[in-house]
């Protein structure tokens, strides 16, 4: 066994040097599964999950890339790239991929940010900005949200000669609220054009409010705005990890330097470019689940609640203390729901069935207050 060197006990193994910053990094935390076994049905609604099975044509296009496992897959992800470029009319030099929209997040900070550098976000928003921020050696710069949203004049308030990179979560994730277009251009005229502005739209497929604008018209006349998609959440691809940018070329060059080589499966290129060409199922299943977000957040206002218009696929409640309790109430009733301690609670609209469990432990809990 070797023995540390430096003067210790012979006793003593020898630990390899960690960044000391690590210490202070949290742990993602993903959303707690279904239980599994042979007790009662538990749907899982914590990780804003597509209820439905993968597009027509997603299955068949996976099987037949199955058989090239031995291969590595195209580094370059040509097929999606240019399925993109013409699905979104931006050239394909303007494109990267990452895995999942996490990934590519996590590129962009690399390229843009390291020791002494701020990347700015809104507080609280998507969980991994801090992991993926402090891993870079930044420093995290949290504005409050402000009735559950962002505080875009208080961001731009905030930028200093420091910030690098800026977060928009649009919608936000956990409160499901959004940025319109008079405050998010507002927003970008303020901020140096020498700052990214990342506008993170993975739930763009969700929304439904006609003043919140696409990222990608906007990014067009804008070299320093980066536009976040995924395939994980409206095309129901989560378990394949493929995500993508939209940036003018001298960004979407950086994440292509930063990306994981042969980060994005075979699978999960093929498995994408079948869900790009299935819009019309997608499209149904979209207007389902908005439908019954609708009827999930209408149910949860009449039984008192104060429920955040969302214009994801997914509700927000505020409970403070009881977070963990109402939690805790809801895998009683056979629904995981994710909680935020001290915070609140975002819920997945998920099936018809499991939102209905949902919403009688939420009514049963309400009675208790």
């Amino acid at each position: 066994m070797h023995t540390d060197s430096r003067g210790d006990s012979p006793e003593t193994p020898v630990i390899p040097r960690l960044r000391g910053v690590l210490e202070s990094i949290p742990t993602y935390k993903p959303g707690k599964p279904a239980t599994a076994g042979d007790g009662p049905v538990t749907y899982k609604l914590s990780s804003n999950e597509n209820p439905y099975p993968p597009l027509p044509g997603v299955m068949e296009s996976v099987l037949g890339a199955a058989g090239s496992f031995n291969r590595y897959p195209d580094m370059a992800c040509s097929g999606l790239m240019a399925e993109l470029a013409e699905r979104f009319d931006v050239p394909a030099t303007h494109l990267a991929t990452g895995t999942g929209s996490v990934g590519v997040a996590q590129q962009l900070i690399q390229a843009t940010a390291g020791p002494g550098d701020e990347v700015m976000y809104a507080w609280r928003s998507f969980e991994a900005y801090p992991i993926i921020t402090r891993i870079s050696g930044a420093a995290s710069v949290q504005v409050p949200l402000t009735g559950e949203t962002h505080d875009l004049d208080a961001m731009a308030d905030a930028v200093t000669d420091r910030t690098r990179l800026v977060f928009v979560c649009n919608p936000n994730n956990p409160t499901g609220t959004v940025v319109r277009r008079p405050e998010l251009e507002r927003f970008l005229d303020r901020v140096p054009s020498d700052v990214l502005v990342v506008l993170d739209e993975a739930y763009r497929e969700f929304i439904r409010d006609e003043e919140v604008p696409d990222g990608i018209e906007v990014y067009r006349d804008r070299p320093n705005v980066c536009v976040l998609r995924t395939f994980s959440k409206a095309y129901g691809l989560a378990g394949l990890r493929v995500g993508f940018a939209v940036a003018h070329e001298p960004v979407a060059a950086a994440l292509r330097k930063t990306a994981v080589p042969f980060g994005v499966s075979q699978l999960a290129q093929d498995a994408a470019v079948a869900s790009l060409r299935s819009e019309e199922a997608l499209l149904e299943r979209v207007e389902a689940l908005v439908g019954e977000r609708a009827r999930v957040s209408a149910a949860l206002t009449a039984q008192g609640w104060t429920v955040p218009e969302s214009q994801a696929n997914f509700v927000w409640l505020r409970l403070g203390e009881r977070t963990a309790e109402f939690a805790a109430a809801c895998e009683r009733a056979g629904v995981v729901v994710r909680p935020f301690p001290g915070e609140g609670v975002r819920i997945t609209i998920g099936e018809t069935e499991a939102n209905d469990l949902l919403l009688s432990a939420a009514e049963a809990f309400r009675k208790e207050l």
